[in-house]
């Protein structure tokens, strides 16, 4: 089978506080939503603006990292994969979707309350991105043992 790639780069700005709650195992999980902008010359040579807004999940230490350092209006870069997860809606009995990204890297691009400096934090990664022993990220981490029964219905 050919080699395939699922990796999203954003650098945004968050649009609401992070929503925090469990999985019935017991794992954390953040929502929230980054906008991303473009400029852009229309046909009359006006410089124009169109945002876009991106669903982002994280979960276990991503969800940590997100409730404690992450407030709507915080700039951050993440990296991540795509997912998209669809259901059948109750009401009209339509099929629905949504597309997220699901948050493997994280840089804090903001100062925190009592800080001057911005702060990167990544899943298995030290602060100056250098690949952690696995006993270390074990340790850190532990095992995580989730399952799709772990995770939210889209």
């Amino acid at each position: 089978m050919a080699k395939t790639v699922n990796k999203v780069i954003l650098l945004g700005n968050v649009g609401k506080d992070p929503e925090i709650r469990s999985t019935t195992g017991g794992t954390l999980v953040a929502n929230l939503s980054l906008a991303t902008s473009e400029r852009f010359k229309d046909k009359g040579g006006e410089w124009q603006e169109r945002t876009e807004w991106h669903n982002l999940v994280g979960y276990a230490r991503g969800a940590e990292i997100l409730r404690d350092y992450v407030k709507k209006g915080s700039k951050l870069y993440v990296e991540g994969r795509i997912t998209t997860g669809s259901w059948d809606d109750k009401e009209t009995g339509k099929k629905a979707y949504r597309t997220e990204i699901v948050v493997n890297e994280i840089s804090l691009l903001s100062p925190t309350e009592g800080s001057s400096n911005s702060r990167g934090v990544s899943n298995g990664r030290d602060s100056q991105g250098r690949t952690k022993r696995h006993d270390e990220a074990e340790e850190e981490y532990g095992e995580l043992g989730i399952t799709d029964d772990d995770l939210p219905p889209f």
